[in-house]
């Protein structure tokens, strides 16, 4: 395994479509467990090829699971969505930016495993958030794109700091 460099957002290979992934070979499997790396590295929880410049329909993204899981997908497709929830996001190829974009609360999500096993999930709240998050990059689309408003970074130092009190509360 080896880390990969993460593009940034003027990077032309982020605004192009992926393309599928016609065989899962080694080359793919070796790009998977380095893309795996590479997150957890950044302190990431999702990546799609493209951020590493390989245009192919593939991704990593936490299960936010306590054991650390990760949703492994081959040319993803999203079959189902409902419900919007507006969440604040940032992403690893737009570094210090953060905004609040609009996103389906459920979707079911089809995709092949790293063996060629045609899986299907049904995911909701921020897993769900995740996945659409990083299938938008491999349709050459940022979250800057959607974003219905970019904050100030004095926003999120604010609700970093309501946060902290409020955990400082729920400890006396």
């Amino acid at each position: 395994m080896a880390l990969r460099k993460i593009l940034n957002d003027n990077h032309s290979t982020l605004r192009t479509r992926a393309q599928e992934v016609k065989n899962i070979n080694s080359a793919v499997l070796n790009l998977i467990d380095d893309m795996i790396e590479t997150m957890r590295e950044a302190d990431g929880v999702g990546l799609a090829a493209n951020q590493v410049g390989v245009p192919k329909r593939i991704l990593v993204a936490s299960d936010c699971r306590e054991d650390g899981g990760v949703y492994e997908l081959i040319n993803p497709q999203c079959e189902k969505a409902e419900g919007e929830e507006v969440g604040v996001e940032g992403c690893l190829s737009v570094p210090g930016q953060y905004g609040e974009v609009p996103r389906h609360q459920k979707i079911i999500v089809s995709a092949l495993n790293r063996k060629g096993e045609k899986i299907r999930l049904e995911l909701e709240g921020l897993p769900a958030r995740i996945l659409l998050h990083e299938m938008d990059h491999l349709d050459g689309v940022l979250f800057v794109d959607k974003a219905v408003r970019m904050l100030d970074p004095e926003e999120l130092k604010s609700d970093e700091e309501k946060s902290d009190e409020e955990k400082s509360e729920e400890k006396s």
